[in-house]
Formats: structure tokens, sequence, C-alpha cells
């Protein structure tokens, strides 16, 4: 089986968040990036399970520049068996998508997994537009993945309980938390990292369908309000007046 995880990066959760040319644009100064951890914990280890259990090689693909190979250096060190950048700025997601759309369409992968969502646009997009662009079934937000053979049962949470898809190969999946569990790469992993082919392509197209207008800080949250226990009377009266409902 040849499987296809596309990956991306996104900023630490403990990076500090501020934009530049007037808003509209991500300030990347300082923020160190790690692998989209839905790519990483679910995707990609779900490819490797699958890969251990049977018989798999296992690409990872990416939009990006040079400073996206630390990321993918770590997807191998995880146990990916190659890795392709596909050399460009991710402008928006259709042009993300179609430029891994354009390097898998002669390659016959037979299933190709994304995260669900990244952490930093959770736009939940690409997934869906790969699938549209190869003319290939799409399974989105898949929380279960099992093989048989040429042919997948997928298991996905909706309101009210679960439902069961099983689908022929080849497909796409996004991969949603209780596919997999996250894995540390262990030495070995990250020494054979360094010699694992690490592939730089340009990209097919340049088309972008939306661009950022501007970008904005959450409000800052309030502070906390402490009531002594024995003044229920205030307590009250925050709860009706001061008090929202999200």
């Amino acid at each position: 089986m040849k499987i296809l995880v596309c990956i991306s990066k996104a900023p630490d959760t403990t990076s500090k968040i501020a934009f530049t040319e007037g808003n509209s644009r991500f300030d990347e100064n300082g923020v160190q990036y790690i692998v989209n951890p839905y790519d990483e914990w679910y995707a990609l280890v779900r490819a490797l399970e699958i890969k251990e259990a049977s018989s798999a090689d296992i690409t990872i693909v990416t939009v990006g520049n040079a400073s996206d190979e630390a990321i993918m250096r770590k997807a191998l060190a995880i146990g990916a068996d190659e890795a392709v950048r596909i050399d460009a700025e991710p402008t928006d997601a259709y042009f993300v998508a179609k430029a891994i759309a354009d390097f898998a369409q002669e390659k016959n992968f037979d299933l190709i997994l994304t995260g669900k969502e990244t952490i930093n646009y959770n736009g939940s997009q690409i997934g869906g537009m790969v699938a549209e662009a190869l003319d290939l079934p799409y399974i989105s937000i898949a929380s279960k993945l099992d093989v048989a053979g040429s042919s997948l049962t997928l298991e996905r949470e909706i309101a009210g309980g679960v439902e069961v898809v099983q689908v022929n190969l080849p497909v796409v999946v996004s991969c949603a938390k209780g596919m997999a569990e996250q894995r540390i790469p262990n030495m070995r992993g990250i020494m054979a990292a360094r010699t694992k082919p690490l592939q730089v392509i340009p990209p097919k197209n340049s088309d972008q369908l939306t661009s950022y207008v501007a970008f904005a800080n959450p409000a800052a949250k309030s502070g906390v309000k402490l009531i002594d226990p024995s003044n229920m009377d205030e307590l009250v009266s925050l709860l009706h007046n001061e008090a929202k409902v999200i």
C-alpha cells in the first residue's frame, strides 16, 4: 500500500502571536514551529500503524519553504519513509490542496491522509479539496480506520452517535482524535531521518482563491471576580447582571 500523509507546520502553543504589515500577515519572528498535531498524532501515526500491521510505503508532503524541513525531518524520524516539499508559500487552502493533488496525480497513492484541520487556521479544507481535485471519495473527521484488503472501514462521530462507513481504495481521509496516539521519535529514528530522502519540487500552478485582509488577536479576558461563599446575594446579582452565556 502506498500512503501519502499531508503535513503542515503550526506555531507551538507557547508562541507569542503577533501580526505585521497592517495586521495582514502573521509575524513569524521568534516563533517556534511544530508539526500540526492533527497531522502528526493522528494521520501520520495511523499510517505507521498500518505499515507495521501489513506493508506500506509512507510519503509525507508539505507546501512551504526551506524552514519547513525541520518539521519534515521530525515526521521522518517518527517513521515516514520519504518526504516531499513543494517549494512555495502556502498562500491559501486551494493553492495548497491543488499543489498536493498535482503531485499525487501520477503517484497512484492508495490512501491519502490529512489531519482534520490545522491548529493555526482551523479551516478543515485541504482534505476535501485534494479529494475533489483527484476525483476520489472523501471521508472527513474519521476517528477510527481499519484496513481489509482494498477496502476501509471508518468510524466518525456524528450528533447522537457514531457513523460507520465502508469505502474502497483509493480514498482521502481526514483524521481526528481517536485515530491514533502520539508517538515520540526515538534516537534510532532521529539518526535515520538524516539520510532519508527529502525531495524538493516546484508547484505546477500558482492559483489562489482567497487572500487575508486582516488578523486580530482575541479580546483580553476580563479578571475573575471572587465572591465570598457567605455573600450569595452578590453572586446572584452578578449572575443576573454581568454573567454572559456563551
